[in-house]
């Protein structure tokens, strides 16, 4: 009797113990080589692709797709997104599309690092927006949504010497406390803040989880890519002309941000001003007046972000995307803030020797630019691909030149007020 009730009390655990580790030791995994499979997770926008390596490694290692890192604005579908005139054209390149809300450059640069090697000596495409930088940085909700313990394990599992960069990197990632939830990643992490490598013993602890969480990433890294914007981009290549024409394509934009912008004053698309400002756009009038995108710890991740690009030689276009101008009026956003943030960013990029740049921040003030407050829409995507595409058509002849500046890991960067950047 009581074997019987403890098979009825244990039994399905146990059954439940054998099933998960014939999972795990079992020879089952997505099938990464699978071309449909890199099609749907190029535009998925999938948490489970960006934590993990299969699929992403997979698809920049073929040479075809090219990554493209931002966050929210890359799902504002319209005919003139980067993922439709590549398709519509057949293009030499195909955008796989890296960013979601929320993911800024603390977060890039883990998934930059964990593709070092199918990216090293290629081109990408990366967007800088100016809403990252607020003077706290990243938000801890944002982060924790976003965070590759992985990623983390990949990198303190690989490190030899410590560097300015990792140093900075581990005290980063200390002020989240999605970190602090796995005691062995915080006491490695500390060391490393100190300019400790792991010690043999954590080394070995960090590749038991590694190997666990490798092998999550081979069984389900596919789930979810059905939810991608296939068919949204498929549908809006159908409203272009059927062979490039830049006066067309412009018009096209123009009818669809005239079509879609109806129920505002704003130039904002009229869902989104439905769903996410009608009910308190009286409250917002004036609100933003003290907002500030000219200091704090992003520009010290983003510097994360060039540090990485310039270890492994890759060829980048940054671009730099506006703030609807009638919003910034309205709201009451100095035009200080934005201009300021622009120059800091430009001087960052262009003093370390990334050259490529996409300058839009100055274009706010035009019509059917914006989709919405702060995201590209029909003109400035169009805009956008007048600098990407000749950039991804062109070959790389030769190695960029860059120079890091570890300067842009201080708090003193991070503080530094964009009108004493004058002659430096």
């Amino acid at each position: 009797m009581m074997k019987k009730r403890l098979l009825t009390a244990f039994g399905p655990l146990l059954c439940a113990g054998i099933l998960v580790g014939v999972l795990f030791l079992g020879p089952w995994k997505i099938n990464s080589h699978d071309p449909k499979v890199i099609a749907q997770a190029a535009t998925a926008m999938n948490d489970a692709v960006f934590r993990g390596d299969r699929i992403k490694n997979e698809a920049i290692a073929t040479g075809k797709y090219v990554p493209f890192f931002g966050s929210s604005e890359l799902n504002r579908v319209s005919a003139t997104h980067p993922s439709v005139l590549a398709q519509k054209y057949q293009r030499s390149y195909t955008p796989f599309l890296i960013g979601a809300p929320g993911t800024q450059s603390l977060t890039q640069y883990a998934i930059i690092q964990s593709m070092a090697k199918e990216l090293a000596g290629k081109k990408a495409v990366f967007i800088v927006s100016p809403q990252w930088f607020v003077p706290k940085g990243l938000k801890g909700d944002y982060f924790n949504h976003h965070y590759s313990e992985q990623h983390v394990y990949d990198w303190l599992s690989s490190l030899k010497k410590v560097s300015d960069t990792d140093q900075y990197y581990a005290e980063r990632l200390l002020d989240y406390s999605k970190v602090k939830e796995n005691s062995l990643t915080e006491q490695v992490l500390n060391e490393v803040k100190s300019g400790k490598i792991p010690t043999d013993w954590q080394k070995k602890q960090i590749d038991l989880q590694r190997s666990i969480l490798k092998r999550e990433d081979e069984l389900f890294s596919g789930l979810g890519l059905g939810h991608n914007l296939t068919d949204k981009i498929t549908a809006a290549a159908k409203k272009l002309p059927s062979t490039y024409n830049l006066a067309q394509i412009e018009q096209v934009a123009d009818n669809e941000g005239k079509a879609e912008t109806t129920n505002n004053s704003l130039g904002i698309k009229n869902s989104f001003y439905q769903h996410n400002l009608q009910s308190r756009i009286d409250k917002m009038k004036g609100s933003q007046k003290k907002w500030d995108y000219r200091f704090g710890p992003e520009y010290s991740d983003f510097q994360l972000v060039l540090t990485e690009f310039a270890r492994n030689n890759v060829d980048v276009l940054f671009v730099i995307p506006p703030i609807n101008q009638k919003w910034m009026d309205y709201t009451g956003l100095p035009q200080e803030v934005l201009s300021g943030f622009d120059k800091k960013i430009r001087y960052q990029l262009r003093s370390q020797g990334f050259m490529n740049i996409a300058d839009l921040s100055t274009k706010g003030n035009q019509p059917y630019f914006m989709e919405d407050t702060i995201h590209l829409g029909w003109r400035g995507w169009l805009a956008a691909d007048e600098y990407i595409q000749p950039f991804l058509d062109s070959k790389v002849k030769e190695k960029p030149l860059y120079e890091i500046n570890h300067y842009f890991l201080s708090k003193n960067w991070q503080q530094e007020a964009p009108k004493d950047i004058q002659g430096k």
